[in-house]
């Protein structure tokens, strides 16, 4: 107990946590330890209701969609043409449903049509699929929260002129619930796509016999005010052209968005992943298939008309009529529409976590930057989460939240990714030549082929309502994906280069070290001790004059403050001073065997005041000095702020602080160091870290915070350090423990004796904890 108090009055306190993070704590709650990473595996009912509401939700506009290209040029006879262009629609999800049937089978690691591009075409080409796949996922967020938006305007017309603010809000709110580390994987995600099937199932189905018996209503275009413009006269002959219907077809390729999410996160199954995988995406098809069969010949019947302001939908027109406005029928009617709202946002949020995980995908590849690739606070992916996001709002905000202004961005990335999806299969079965190889490549090269075509019809049809921008930023996107890719892969050269390269040997026989000072205050004054700890060097400071009154001020400081370095005053008359440092440090590195190194002191504050108390010019200097052979910068920064707390603690923004980490440990429900730690107190049947006695037998519990192999004369052992919430103790292992890996909680029993730096826990048997509230 005595050595366990020595170490503790010899270790430097922490410094206090940043107001940044206790907001951040506050916002999103406590931290996520990496030991809480774990896999999810999906059932296929939970499964179906999870990754299909990007997919089922379609049918809730993609009807509407033909009708508002045809209604202007056909006249009523859009509501004949609504058939066989639907008809076409779904044998293409039949085709796309069979070719991925066996990308699910072949590739069961997330990724889709990105994995099956870069194993079978290279990852270069996989970046077409990338750039499709990510277009993809900005856009969905931006259609499915707006028609969710229009569901919900449907139901209630007083929201209707709000529709574009509420659209973003939701955006918004689904950015902040996936930052503080919402799941898609369990029941609550899957309710609203069986509710939403269940709820146009039932209208379908009653719609039909209504239709059959006779007495189901149909609406007149004319007397409903505030439709889309409908063209008078023979509009087959008159109005519908081959470009009118091609356009139709476009908008309603809409319906097939979301197919591919399935491919996307087969390892989210259950074993075996690839036939449960084929089984839920058949059943998925199936289901949206029959959703837009019958909302389209519901449509045809009942000449439900778009309205342009977007509400009511087709759909809530379809409802009002097949249900009725009796109790029963308004009941009906309400669960509809919040059925489609519910589908709509879940639709949109799994792009919040298709996104984020393809976009890390992509940057492990290299072909993103880096820091997409880590997790955050609440272990998701929190750089791509707010990418997609702002993304997401600044299309809302370019379209006005309008679905149909929106369909032109849409459907060129999900085509592009079948596309991209079916050839690639189609080199898988020319690779392989598997059993039955012929009838599967058929298939997929069948699949890209059509979806060839459909992005070719879409890019054409479509030009001049905003497709243009999809067709320039594709190419764009992809272009730029290489091109950070080669700057990834030009460092690795060079980094191989210079690692062999005698010349930038660091075994200096002369050492030079510059601390560049612009005034005597606190950060030079620990740049200068800073300085004092480097062996084998020769210190100077060195101020760059550029006011002569100033540098003479500097000098007279710097001998009142007795600083016993001496202090160079160089000459900088064009004011230019990365060149200036560039100029001194190739001087002295000119010099036979000599290296130098510039310190570059700075005052560090808070973010806002910082940007207000001091520039970037260490940043500057550093970068140019860099450039020049044998020579390095380093920036050292001193905290001014937190120096002043510690000398005038009775300042007011002292109390504030302080306010406010009582308010986050309050909202957490726990206190601060036990929430940075995520340790449990310890059980009552074991002994607290703290209560140990050197030379009795204890057994203990916590949390796993170091690990590494020592090698001694008799054999190697592996030490680690045990944390519980009273303290902290050294463990030995058996060099064969299995199972220890940095942050498990452990329960360890041994013999408690004593160490260099404290008591050790010797022969230590231990077993692994699970994290709480993982118990079940």
């Amino acid at each position: 107990m005595v050595l366990a108090r020595e170490r503790d009055a010899a270790t430097p306190a922490l410094p206090e946590e940043s107001l940044g993070y206790v907001l951040k704590r506050i916002l999103l709650g406590r931290p996520l330890i990496t030991s809480r990473l774990h896999a999810e595996r999906l059932s296929n009912p939970v499964a179906l209701g999870v990754l299909s509401p990007d997919a089922i939700s379609s049918s809730a506009y993609g009807t509407e969609e033909i009708l508002l290209e045809l209604l202007p040029y056909a006249g009523l006879a859009a509501f004949a043409l609504v058939i066989p262009i639907t008809g076409i629609i779904l044998f293409i999800l039949v085709l796309v449903t069979l070719s991925y049937r066996q990308v699910v089978v072949a590739y069961t690691r997330a990724g889709g049509s990105y994995i099956v591009a870069r194993d079978n075409f290279g990852p270069r080409f996989a970046q077409v699929a990338a750039a499709a796949l990510l277009i993809d996922y900005v856009v969905t967020v931006a259609v499915q929260t707006a028609a969710g938006t229009v569901a919900v305007a449907s139901a209630v017309p007083a929201l209707g002129p709000y529709h574009l603010e509420i659209t973003i809000g939701i955006v918004a709110l689904l950015c902040y619930v996936n930052l503080r580390g919402l799941r898609e994987a369990g029941r609550p995600f899957a309710i609203p796509t069986y509710f939403f099937a269940g709820m146009v199932g039932l209208m379908i189905v009653v719609g039909v016999v209504r239709a059959a018996l006779g007495s189901l209503s149909r609406y007149d275009p004319a007397q409903l005010p505030g439709t889309v413009a409908v063209h008078q006269g023979n509009g087959l002959v008159m109005g519908a052209t081959v470009l009118v219907v091609l356009r139709a077809f476009a908008n309603g390729g809409s319906s097939l968005t979301g197919v591919e999410a399935i491919s996307n996160t087969v390892s989210a199954f259950r074993k075996p992943q690839g036939r449960n995988a084929r089984l839920v995406l058949t059943v998925m098809a199936s289901i949206l298939g029959f959703l837009v069969a019958g909302v389209s010949f519901l449509a045809f019947v009942t000449h439900a008309t778009p309205y342009a302001d977007g509400y009511p939908s087709v759909l809530s027109q379809e409802a009002r009529l097949v249900f009725g406005h009796g109790a029963v029928g308004t009941v009906l009617y309400g669960a509809l529409q919040a059925a489609s709202a519910l589908i709509l946002y879940t639709g949109a949020n799994t792009s919040f976590n298709g996104f984020p995980f393809l976009a890390s995908f992509v940057a492990e590849d290299r072909f993103l930057p880096r820091q997409l690739t880590r997790r955050g606070h609440r272990l998701v992916f929190s750089n791509g989460i707010l990418v997609l996001a702002a993304l997401s709002i600044a299309l809302l905000l370019v379209t006005g939240g309008s679905v149909n202004g929106l369909v032109p961005f849409y459907a060129i990335g999900v085509f592009t990714g079948f596309a991209v999806a079916g050839f690639g299969m189609t080199r898988h079965h020319l690779r392989l030549r598997e059993p039955g190889w012929r009838r599967r490549l058929a298939i997929n090269l069948s699949a890209g082929v059509l979806a060839t075509v459909v992005v070719g019809i879409f890019a054409v049809a479509k030009f001049t309502e905003g497709a243009w921008l999809i067709v320039v930023v594709f190419p764009v996107l992809v272009f730029v994906l290489i091109r950070l890719n080669r700057e990834y892969r030009l460092e690795e050269a060079v980094l191989d280069r210079v690692r062999d390269d005698p010349a930038r040997a660091t075994n200096y026989a002369r050492h030079q070290v510059f601390i560049l000072v612009n005034t005597a205050d606190l950060a030079v004054t620990e740049t200068v001790r800073y300085a004092r700890n480097l062996r084998g060097s020769e210190q100077t400071a060195v101020h760059f004059m550029l006011d002569r009154v100033h540098a003479e001020r500097l000098q007279q400081r710097w001998q009142r403050l007795g600083l016993d370095l001496p202090l160079r005053i160089v000459d900088c008359p064009d004011r230019r001073l990365s060149r200036a440092a560039q100029k001194l440090v190739a001087e002295a590195a000119r010099e036979h065997d000599t290296g130098v190194t510039v310190l570059l002191p700075r005052r560090t504050y808070s973010p806002v005041l910082g940007r207000l108390l001091h520039d970037r010019t260490a940043d500057r200097i550093a970068k140019g000095v860099s450039q020049v052979d044998h020579a390095a910068a380093t920036i050292v920064p001193f905290d001014v702020q937190r120096r002043i707390r510690r000398f005038f603690p009775e300042l007011p923004e002292e109390r504030v602080t302080a306010a406010v980490e009582r308010l986050a440990d309050r909202i957490a429900g726990t206190p601060a160091a036990a929430d940075l730690a995520e340790t449990p107190p310890p059980p009552p049947d074991v002994v607290p870290i703290a209560a140990l006695r050197e030379g009795r037998a204890a057994t203990i519990a916590g949390r796993l915070h170091e690990l590494r192999l020592v090698h001694t004369d008799h054999e190697p052992r592996l030490v680690g350090r045990l944390v519980d919430a009273t303290g902290e103790v050294t463990v030995e292992f058996a060099p064969s423990a299995r199972g220890l890996e940095v942050g498990r909680l452990l329960r360890v029993t041994g013999e408690v004796g004593a160490g260099d730096d404290g008591l050790v826990v010797h022969e230590a048997r231990h077993r692994i904890q699970p994290e709480p509230g993982d118990e079940t």
